[in-house]
């Protein structure tokens, strides 16, 4: 019997050690196919510096916003965040690198409206679609702004219906370009005030500038931060704003919705945080939690309100408000038949 129970043991053993392999075998497969979620879960992230794209040369309102941001995110992240300036196509050629960069969370967008929601919209060269991005967190607002030229005599937005309806396709607005957030606004103004005038597209904002300062063109459409300094100087006049309220900014100039005409006025410039498509959801968490807590900051809160931006709300789901101004966008640009 004690020889017999020696010769077992060891059957029992292997037995053993082969029921636990079995037990692990679906452990060790669904590791191994739980994919660069599991992973980032894992890993720490970030253990490098961050790229954060703009799609516009320094110095722009979208630039300003990102080398605000940055630091704010470096210093809860605990790595450096390194803004990379690709301008051109109007914003298009650095959201075309972060839609096609790696889904790791080390290259990111601060982009505006124009190259996120509206360039996909009025050319068929931007292959980018607003679903090749995780939306990660709005930053930031700033309303545009109807102008008018010192030479043109208007002073008002009801003037401004005046005029253009008593000259119906004689008189002509700017703006910094095609497909534009600016252009659009004049287009939502047209339709809206069911006007007949002509867009002149500017190849960005300094030429625009010039040609108004010169009485060299009636209308316009600025951001407000870039045309406040010259509505302060009285070199221009502001005939409204372009959201639905007044600007905190700038309290004294009167929104366009005021008039019954534009009551459905409602457009801006907005700037937003977004990463390649299918961010691993921890990162994705991650990057939103501290976004939100730079959002809350009286810091950068002041930085940006002091550039002319409104902060956002850390409760905007930037899914729904990026749904919402396709939808609106898309009807502008139908509306104007605009098409590069």
């Amino acid at each position: 019997m004690p020889l017999f129970r020696h010769h077992r043991a060891p059957e029992r053993a292997g037995s053993s050690r082969r029921g636990a392999l079995a037990l692990l075998a679906p452990l060790a497969l669904a590791a191994a196919f739980a994919g660069p979620q599991a992973a980032f879960a894992q890993d720490a992230w970030p253990s490098k510096p961050i790229t954060l794209v703009v799609g516009y040369p320094p110095g722009g309102s979208t630039d300003l916003t990102a080398r605000t941001l940055a630091p704010e995110l470096s210093t809860r992240l605990g790595v450096p965040v390194v803004i990379e300036n690709l301008g051109g196509a109007g914003g298009a050629i650095g959201a075309q690198k972060v839609a096609s960069s790696a889904a790791d969370g080390y290259t990111l967008l601060l982009g505006a409206s124009n190259e996120i929601a509206i360039n996909r919209l009025v050319t068929k060269k931007v292959k980018y679609d607003v679903k090749d991005f995780t939306a990660l967190s709005l930053i930031a607002s700033q309303p545009l702004v109807l102008v008018a030229s010192t030479g043109s005599g208007v002073k008002t937005a009801a003037e401004f219906v005046q005029r253009v309806r008593s000259q119906p396709g004689k008189t002509s607005y700017g703006s910094s370009g095609v497909g534009t957030s600016l252009h659009l606004a004049g287009e939502m103004v047209k339709e809206q005030g069911q006007l007949f005038m002509t867009h002149i597209p500017y190849r960005g904002v300094a030429p625009l500038t010039n040609d108004l300062l010169g009485n060299n063109i009636e209308f316009g459409v600025f951001v407000l931060s870039s045309g406040l300094p010259h509505i302060r100087s009285g070199k221009v006049v502001a005939l409204g704003t372009t959201e639905a309220r007044r600007s905190a900014i700038t309290p004294d100039i009167p929104a366009l919705a005021e008039l019954p005409q534009f009551k459905n006025v409602d457009i801006n410039v907005w700037f937003a945080l977004m990463g390649p498509a299918n961010l691993p959801r921890p990162v994705a968490d991650k990057l939103r939690k501290v976004t939100r807590e730079a959002l809350q900051a009286p810091e950068f809160r002041k930085k940006l309100e002091a550039s002319g931006s409104v902060v956002a709300s850390p409760s905007v789901d930037l899914d729904a408000y990026l749904a919402s101004e396709v939808a609106k966008y898309r009807k502008i640009v139908q509306f104007a038949k605009i098409e590069e």
